[in-house]
């Protein structure tokens, strides 16, 4: 698919990290970009910047994402690019003992289920609403109607320590990526998804200074924390490559993340 001034895209997650990097891509090519996220200022900010359209959407609220898909459409035109980055993390052991008592837990199952409810459940709305828009649409050349991409992580396929929730709702990603491709490939709609290793984000960077050097330097190469510049990069190709559909693909620098 060409981008260009004609192409409206809807970025989910899109005010910061790897969002932010993807709707910066996407309107340097002249694209139209809605953000979709729960941060205000800096959503309403970048999308002033961008020349884009800012939508606050919970993506765990249905009526919430309906109403940004209307507001976008409003604004842009169908999209024919959804980009899903909106998602949270979590960290529990399944079950544990404290050092300090010896008082036995359990992983919170509210926790549990709402990162599931994000990153899991918010995604496919996400794609189930979009591709309804996008069936709308005349076909381009090849028959093609559209391109949607979604955030998995490195952690679908090894999940470390205290991450079986994270782990479950980015492999669940993974594991629906051709499933849903197949659903729609009779519409010329493609789905791709895009599992990043560890990379610059303000959820990174949250962490001390020596913790992420030791990150960086657990990369084997390039040693160090991916730029979100690079996986942009990778979900416009993935736009652009007409040929590039049902792939869930690593972007990782070759690390295998270890038990902890």
């Amino acid at each position: 698919m060409k981008i260009d001034t004609t192409t409206s895209a809807v970025i989910t997650g899109g005010a910061s990290g790897l969002g932010e990097a993807s709707a910066r891509a996407l309107a340097a090519r002249g694209a139209k970009v809605a953000i979709f996220d729960l941060q205000g200022d800096k959503g309403e900010a970048l999308a002033r910047e961008l020349g884009g359209t800012f939508c606050r959407v919970d993506v765990t609220r249905e009526e919430e994402i309906a109403a940004g898909f209307a507001a976008a459409r409003a604004a842009h035109g169908q999209e024919r690019i959804l980009i899903n980055c909106a998602g949270t993390g979590s960290a529990f052991k399944t079950a544990s003992r404290s050092r300090k008592d010896g008082s036995i837990s359990h992983f919170p199952l509210d926790i549990f289920q709402k990162t599931l409810a994000i990153n899991l459940v918010g995604n496919f709305a996400c794609i189930a609403m979009s591709a309804a828009g996008m069936l709308t649409l005349d076909p381009m050349e090849e028959g093609e109607r559209g391109v949607i991409i979604n955030t998995a992580s490195a952690a679908a396929e090894d999940g470390q320590v205290g991450q079986a929730a994270y782990s479950a709702s980015k492999a669940g990603i993974v594991g629906m990526t051709l499933p849903i491709a197949r659903d729609l490939m009779g519409e010329g709609i493609r789905v791709n998804s895009i599992l990043p290793g560890l990379f610059d984000t303000p959820l990174m960077n949250a962490a001390p200074a020596q913790v992420l050097d030791a990150l960086a330097a657990s990369v084997p190469f390039p040693r160090r924390l991916g730029d979100p510049a690079e996986f942009a990069a990778l979900a416009l190709c993935m736009v652009e490559t007409t040929y590039f559909n049902a792939a869930a693909v690593r972007l990782d620098g070759a690390i295998r993340m270890p038990p902890r």
